[in-house]
């Protein structure tokens, strides 16, 4: 039977049988073509990417090492300069927000960063008819009126003597509200009530409301050092007259949160008529104190209501509120386990318990102000509200109350027990670090000689570990604001057991400091820890407001990021030069650079 198509024609069975084999050979060739071209195509691939991946050395491999990324590269950028009334902005205590925020405890005045949408992509500009800062220790007695311009502090406080200005400087007297015939005599009188001031014990210390410094500075000739601490206030830039005078000071106020010092920190606390209400609020100020103050440490108050029984006519109040006020502030130390030490003229002094014996009275029920429970971290202090609750001394370390410590200057070599908190941290980590530290300082003043000189005065470590850079420098006429992340190990107390000054910081946001107050920025890596959070872009812009002109960075840092860096740099209008380690290690760099004098355009100078 023969098969017929749609059309009822009939198909010849044959002719259907040689289509079949021609489409069948013709899938054949298709195929095998397409085989050729794939063949050809791999080929030429193999071959480009054989170009990018032939080693121009005969050097075997080593796959035990880590692979080396790509160089991290950036686009050239450039950035305009801030407006002229830029010239002292601190962004994260900025007046311009303060509305935002309300007067109780003055939490306006405490650390508010902008947002991100909100951050300066701009170079903060010097004060009109800005001058390079005069060298320490000249600057201690004087700075420039011009670097900081502001009539009304001198005005106001003249007849205290905190400072005067004759011609084009501001002179510093070493007056204060409660020490006017000088800060020495003050400072002499206070080493009689106490003698540990005089034989290294005592080594750190706190100023709460420091006006222009003239305590911290008098204590440096005394082989102690003080962070100098002061609201941006009405009394207009105390913390930038200090760090203009060369001494250690940094932005900060007692209100609601706890200030960026890890706990049993210093070895000594005063507050001069800064009048802070200690017993308002449950005491939690003076809980505050207690909580950074060494066991067997030293509060220091000078003003009221101290001496209330000569000096309540000069505090427009009554001699019976006077005592009542103090009492009451006597019966809070008290219950906190301090005791009063001494007491001479407008000076009183306690000391906080060594032993643990009067801490565990705290446990008990119904007793004020109470132990705070196992789950407050002693040493959170990063935006880490206040409480009304003690923190107690630990019971598992019995070497880092001040009677227990080495004395000054021992201590800076000498391993401390709270090391072994640290993940990772011994006494064998402590010595190595100490070690690599004097190899690596030695090498940086070979590339930057101006380091162990006058030029350099003031300097950060932007993200230390135990403090070695800061021992290795110990001997020059500097000083060095130690600064842990606040993400990374907290070996803060480390460094402040081996009589070294810092505070723990965020570097996505800006420090509390203002623009133009340190010579030298040093880090060790920090791109490389912390990139992944912080845009390196807005680290450096704020390392550039708070270096001043001519001040230094030396930039430690891995060959991914070193271009980049060098690229946000020269935008900053800063010099730098790339130069090896002291260990040639390929891997690392060092950006040796110098900020440039700039004034603004707007301004004549």
């Amino acid at each position: 039977m023969k098969h017929k198509d749609k059309d009822g024609k009939p198909i010849n069975q044959l002719d259907k049988s040689s289509r079949m084999v021609s489409m069948l050979l013709l899938l054949f060739l298709l195929c095998g073509f397409s085989f050729y071209l794939g063949g050809v195509f791999c080929l030429e691939k193999n071959k480009l990417f054989a170009k990018d991946i032939t080693r121009t050395d005969t050097k075997p491999v080593d796959y035990s090492k880590e692979s080396i990324a790509a160089p991290f590269q950036i686009k050239p950028v450039s950035f305009p300069e801030c407006s002229i009334d830029y010239q002292d902005y601190t962004p994260c205590t900025d007046p311009k927000r303060w509305k935002k925020y309300g007067y109780y405890r003055l939490t306006l005045m405490e650390r508010h960063c902008p947002p991100i949408f909100e951050r300066k992509e701009c170079l903060v500009p010097p004060p009109n008819g800005y001058k390079l800062p005069i060298r320490w220790p000249k600057s201690r007695n004087e700075c420039w009126y011009r670097n900081v311009p502001y009539d009304w502090i001198e005005k106001q406080k003249s007849n205290q003597h905190w400072l005067r200005k004759e011609g084009e400087k501001f002179l510093f007297p070493g007056g204060g509200t409660m020490f006017p015939n000088g800060v020495g005599a003050y400072v002499d009188l206070m080493q009689d009530l106490i003698p540990q001031m005089k034989d290294g014990t005592i080594r750190t210390a706190i100023d709460t409301g420091c006006g222009v410094a003239s305590w911290g500075g008098d204590l440096l000739d005394r082989g102690i050092l003080t962070v100098s601490l002061a609201p941006r206030d009405n009394h207009e830039a105390q913390v930038q007259f200090a760090l203009e005078r060369g001494i250690p000071a940094i932005l900060g106020i007692i209100s609601t949160q706890r200030l960026p010092f890890s706990s049993s920190s210093f070895d000594m606390a005063h507050c001069s008529r800064c009048l802070i209400p200690w017993t308002e609020f449950g005491g939690v100020y003076l809980m505050e104190i207690h909580r950074i103050l060494r066991p067997g440490g030293f509060w220091v108050l000078s003003g009221p209501p101290v001496n209330y029984e000569n000096r309540w006519r000069g505090w427009n109040t009554t001699m019976e509120e006077q005592k009542a006020d103090y009492e009451k502030l006597q019966e809070l130390l008290t219950s906190m386990c301090f005791k009063l030490f001494d007491k001479k003229d407008d000076i009183a002094v306690w000391q906080k318990a060594s032993d643990i014996s009067c801490h565990k009275k705290l446990t008990d029920h119904d007793v004020y102000p109470p132990k705070c429970d196992d789950g407050i971290e002693p040493n959170s202090a990063w935006y880490t509200p206040l409480r009304p609750c003690v923190v107690v001394p630990s019971l598992k370390l019995k070497n880092f109350g001040l009677t227990s410590i080495p004395k000054w200057p021992d201590r800076l070599h000498i391993a401390p027990e709270r090391i072994s908190e640290v993940p990772g941290g011994s006494s064998g980590a402590f010595k190595h670090d100490n070690s690599k530290w004097k190899v690596r300082v030695k090498h940086y003043k070979k590339l930057l000689p101006a380091l162990g000189t006058e030029k350099i005065r003031n300097v950060m470590d932007m993200n230390t570990l135990y403090g070695g850079f800061a021992a290795a420098v110990i001997k020059d006429p500097l000083w060095v604001m130690n600064v842990v992340s606040t993400y990374g190990a907290n070996t803060l107390p480390v460094v402040y057991d081996r009589g070294l000054v810092g505070t723990y910081h965020d570097w996505c946001e800006a420090f509390s400091t203002y623009p133009r107050t340190y010579d030298l920025l040093h880090l060790d890596g920090l791109f490389t820890a912390e990139s992944h959070r912080c845009d390196i872009k807005y680290v450096l812009l704020e390392m550039d407001r708070i270096l001043r002109p001519n001040g230094y960075a030396i930039i430690r840092e891995s060959s991914y990021f070193v271009n980049a860096v060098a690229t946000i740099a020269k935008a900053m209008r800063w010099g730098c030069r790339k130069e090896d380690t002291a260990y040639g290690i390929e891997k690392e760099n060092i950006l040796i650079c110098q900020k440039k004098l700039w004034y603004s355009k707007r301004s004549s100078r």
